[in-house]
């Protein structure tokens, strides 16, 4: 069932969407429930998303249905497929008995991402489709500064964490652990909040499940990133949490996107304000690349 365009605007705000987007967002959605076939497209997106729940980890095929999206639509149709999905996480969610401020809390990256697409393109929408399927399927949480998602080992992680010392076999359960941005700096103290919360949660939640590590795959793991920061800066201290080997191929894009917002803006005039900001600048113009880091650490959950 979709939601009444009288409760779209409180929905939209518990989701963290940014004020000025509400009015368009609503005023648009007339366009969508007063289409049939936009209707049954989103009906079936919605359907794709929540199949197969037992399957961790496991990628909707969406890339069809939301190639049909009209083009004006083509921005904001994930917002409101996620909207469409929000019942039937939320139902999830209280079955587990997740306690509703995880719940709200973890959805509301949904507006983050609302916010990042307005800050580089001028203009409602969602381009993390993808990314925030793993929040509406029930396999991704914020617990304090961190996110934790519900995951099994894969082939290629389990041959990369193996060079860091991880013996386990693909399949294993483990937790991929990632950085929300605009939550704050990466403190040592909410790190180890963090993790104490997901202990708790997920033996509580999912005590089947007992993951045998925390993963982490982030150019915050690059080792380069010694060489510009100073030794007690706070992703330092979080790259110290881990076991980390590194890829060998560039990953340039990937640091100029978390940090700047935008991974097309020329190397040349990214700015220099804070210390990662220059590190990530000045290594590229120096022509140095920028490499993701794969890392781990046991985790119990006791």
């Amino acid at each position: 069932m979709l939601p009444d365009a009288d409760d779209l605007p409180d929905l939209l705000l518990d989701l963290a969407v940014p004020h000025e987007d509400i009015n368009e967002l609503v005023a648009r959605w007339h366009t969508v429930a007063g289409d049939p076939d936009t209707c049954r497209l989103l009906a079936e997106c919605v359907e794709e998303v929540f199949r197969d729940p037992e399957d961790t980890g496991r990628t909707p095929e969406l890339d069809g249905p939301l190639a049909s999206v009209p083009a004006e639509l083509a921005d904001i149709f994930p917002v409101y497929l996620f909207l469409a999905a929000l019942p039937h996480t939320q139902a999830y969610h209280r079955t587990l008995g997740v306690p509703a401020e995880i719940s709200r809390r973890t959805l509301a990256d949904l507006g983050r991402n609302v916010a990042l697409h307005r800050r580089r393109h001028g203009r409602p929408g969602l381009r993390a489709c993808r990314w925030l399927i793993r929040h509406f399927r029930g396999e991704l949480y914020q617990l304090g500064r961190l996110q934790f998602e519900r995951a099994r080992l894969g082939d290629r992680d389990a041959r990369v964490t193996a060079t860091a010392g991880l013996d386990a076999a693909p399949g294993t359960f483990c937790l991929n652990l990632h950085i929300p941005d605009c939550h704050g700096p990466l403190t040592p103290t909410a790190c180890d909040r963090s993790l104490a919360l997901a202990r708790e949660f997920f033996a509580l939640y999912f005590p089947e499940e007992r993951p045998a590590a925390v993963l982490c795959h982030s150019w915050l793991l690059d080792p380069q990133l010694r060489r510009y920061l100073p030794a007690d800066s706070h992703i330092l201290r979080f790259q110290e949490r881990f076991r980390i080997a590194c890829e060998t191929e560039p990953a340039d894009t990937e640091p100029v996107r978390f940090v700047f917002s935008d991974p097309d803006l020329p190397v040349a005039g990214l700015p220099r304000r804070t210390s990662v900001e220059r590190a990530v600048g000045d290594h590229l113009r120096a022509g140095g690349h920028w490499y993701i880091g794969h890392g781990w650490f046991p985790f119990r959950a006791e």
